[in-house]
């Protein structure tokens, strides 16, 4: 299968983190977002919506969205619980990463990394809602090793990738103790070298 990504972006990493952890093969297409790489008619073929990140199966068909991607991927894996509700617990966390948690940390990051504002730019919005999301992953994870239970899911996969770059969207780390805890075992759990500090 084809890959089709932007490694700037923690959307796509969370579909090749769960390859590498899988150990399915792939071949990663680079696309540069700011280049518009993603509007030409030959990548809306693949992805009407024209997002990363895209997946071309061999067999022809494609999927896109990146929690979709890796629910369909991880199947059958020990990445989704075999227990029903714990999955569905999963799941929970998988929306709610989509709609309360990236829009906030991923967005301010865009502001900074991919279109170089500076930090006064942000939304006060964006970033209240951010550390809002913050600290509810700090409530959850100061009474659980991971999100669902005591071992690594897609769930600690889809909120790791942005979490461990919110430094890079202006978000400070330094009172969330249980959210870095957890950042570290993440990575310690998928491989992942420590992001270096701004």
């Amino acid at each position: 299968m084809k890959i089709y990504g932007d490694t700037n972006s923690g959307n796509c990493l969370k579909v090749k983190w769960v390859c590498d952890r899988l150990g399915l093969l792939y071949s990663w297409v680079a696309i540069d977002i700011l280049k518009q790489e993603s509007r030409t008619s030959q990548f809306l073929k693949l992805n009407s919506a024209g997002q990363v990140p895209v997946v071309d199966f061999e067999d022809g068909r494609t999927l896109a969205q990146s929690n979709a991607i890796i629910r369909y991927l991880a199947r059958g894996s020990d990445l989704i619980p075999s227990d029903d509700f714990a999955a569905a617990k999963m799941d929970e966390w998988l929306f709610w990463e989509q709609f309360s948690h990236e829009p906030y940390i991923a967005g301010c990051r865009f502001q900074l990394v991919y279109l170089g504002r500076p930090a006064s730019d942000l939304d006060p919005e964006k970033v209240k809602r951010g550390y809002a999301a913050l600290a509810r992953m700090e409530g959850e994870l100061a009474a659980s090793r991971f999100f669902v239970g005591n071992t690594l899911t897609l769930a600690d996969i889809a909120l790791l990738a942005y979490t461990r770059l919110a430094h890079q969207g202006g978000f400070h780390l330094e009172g969330y103790a249980s959210v870095r805890r957890w950042i570290g075992e993440a990575e310690k759990a998928l491989g992942l070298p420590p992001v270096p500090p701004i």
